[in-house]
């Protein structure tokens, strides 16, 4: 894996304390000169972007590409059925009702009707409701996984929502979600780690490109519409991740997927925005993370495509994703050892620091905070042998025997984890039976990761579980997994239209 290297800037709040001493007397040009000794020049960054999105054709993207696109594809609409039953999923219709939302794109899981925007907005909140969704892999060692992208949430609502609209086929479709998780998924490898490390949550921050990428590339723009709906989604960039364990995290994922619909359908209409929005000192690199890779985006966009390395992981639990290693190994070990949750005197989980911070929930009183909460995580393993939907709720995390259990487990920073590289999730389980019998384990990644991949078959289990737990009906469920496999068939995505609409308001 390559080094990567970066300005000073780079250095949490270094850069912003330097400029922020100079005296006002200096002015916006003298501070303007400080960053352009440390920012990285790459002219014609965002349009080399652009042209990528303009000229890349359905035949140019791997038949591998597209069939591991097709499981997150499948992965994103089950979790949309399932995230419309979500706490967050009637308030969220409930504010677009008040709105006046009329129109006629579809809110998954329901039978309500509303315009493209909206839907977008209410779709990507249900997929990412649960935190099931799936996620990019890092590609450099200082690159932290699970901060990266979750690919599927930005995109898939806004070209749904587009699809609906007018007549696209099923290679259109595929081939504009293809695009917008390269470019987003790129961005967010090229960006400084100081952006995740210093609170931002990148689904938030750079979806809204891979849904402007998509959405630009359905709509068939030239150049310059396009960089126009870059420059206007920068601009609508956001998400904190301490909202993490909140219903606001899924809503920033949700925005991404909206932002990035409504800048292309400004851009249409002739809005316009900055051209040179990626690389420009004034611009979304230098201004959310300080500094950026050049060589991780500048010619690398689909050299490889992200899908097949480092690749994206589908999620087997309902949670952060850096607790799937441990609790895949986890349930390993409960099965081969026979463990069963009374014998259990502690357990310890080592991981690196970033973990422990991000699942920062280590007392959970809510099953949104459980879901970054490795404590519970195990707990629940340990008391029920199983971790689905059903497990992360409020009435099951308040539960006596869950709140002993939690008390038992030990996160920790553990040095071996850490020196492994923040690209891996290393996870070190120790358990100490009450007969002083020591089990161990460790793994670097879950089930669903590249290094352990769900075949269509699994992905469409999963999906199959989303969707009996919105009480859809097995036979819309079955035609769903048909046409997302066949795909790239489709005469028109409107067929998908009212397998995934109910006839009772939602």
């Amino acid at each position: 894996m390559r080094r990567r290297e970066f300005g000073k800037t780079s250095l949490g709040l270094l850069g912003a304390g330097l400029l922020a001493d100079r005296s006002e007397a200096e002015g916006a040009e003298g501070a303007g000169s400080v960053a352009a000794i440390d920012f990285p020049k790459t002219p014609g960054l965002t349009q080399y972007v652009g042209q990528f999105v303009l000229q890349t054709k359905f035949e140019n993207i791997p038949a591998e590409v597209i069939a591991l696109g097709k499981k997150s594809i499948l992965d994103g609409f089950g979790l949309a059925l399932a995230g419309s039953r979500a706490e967050s999923g009637p308030i969220s219709r409930k504010y677009i009702e008040q709105c006046g939302g009329n129109g006629k794109a579809t809110v998954i899981g329901t039978a309500m009707k509303t315009s493209p925007r909206f839907a977008a907005l209410l779709n990507g909140i249900s997929i990412h409701a649960d935190d099931f969704d799936d996620t990019q892999l890092a590609a450099a060692k200082d690159r932290v996984y699970g901060l990266l992208m979750h690919p599927t949430v930005p995109v898939l609502p806004a070209i749904f929502a587009l699809a609906e609209q007018r007549a696209v086929s099923g290679k259109e479709w595929l081939l504009a979600y293809q695009l917008g998780a390269e470019v987003e998924c790129k961005i967010a490898e090229a960006i400084s780690p100081r952006h995740y490390q210093d609170g931002f949550h990148t689904t938030g921050t750079c979806g809204p490109f891979g849904s402007a990428a998509a959405c630009s590339k359905l709509l068939g723009f030239d150049l310059k519409k396009t960089l126009n709906s870059f420059g206007l989604a920068a601009s609508q960039s956001g998400g904190l991740r301490e909202n993490f364990g909140t219903m606001t995290k899924p809503f920033q994922a949700g925005h991404a997927a909206e932002s990035g619909l409504v800048s292309a359908e400004m851009a249409g209409l002739g809005w316009t925005a900055a051209e040179q929005i990626l690389e420009a000192e004034r611009g979304f690199f230098h201004a959310a993370g300080g500094s950026y890779d050049p060589s991780a985006i500048m010619n690398r966009l689909g050299q490889p495509w992200t899908f097949a390395d480092p690749g994206v992981s589908l999620k087997p639990y309902p949670s952060g994703s850096l607790t799937h290693p441990a609790m895949t190994e986890l349930a390993r070990l409960i099965a081969a050892n026979n463990i069963e949750a009374a014998q259990v005197e502690k357990v310890d989980v080592g991981a690196n620091h970033n973990m422990t911070t991000t699942l920062l929930h280590h007392n959970p009183k809510t099953g949104l905070e459980a879901k970054f909460s490795m404590e519970f995580c195990i707990a629940i393993l340990l008391l029920e042998r199983k971790a689905g939907l059903a497990q992360f709720s409020d009435k099951v995390v308040q539960r006596p025997d869950v709140r002993e259990m939690i008390r038992k487990i030990n996160f920790y920073v553990d040095p071996e984890a850490e020196s492994a590289g923040f690209d891996k999730m290393t996870s070190i389980l120790k358990i100490t039976l009450k007969n002083g019998k020591v089990i161990t384990g460790q793994a670097a990644f879950g089930k669903g990761s590249p290094a352990n991949p769900m075949s269509f078959d699994e992905a469409s289990e999963k999906f199959r579980g989303c969707a009996e737990f919105a009480e859809w009906p097995q036979e819309k469920t079955e035609k769903i997994i048909a046409f997302v496999k066949t795909l790239e068939a489709a005469p028109n995505m409107s067929a998908l239209t009212p397998l995934l609409s109910s006839g009772a308001a939602g």
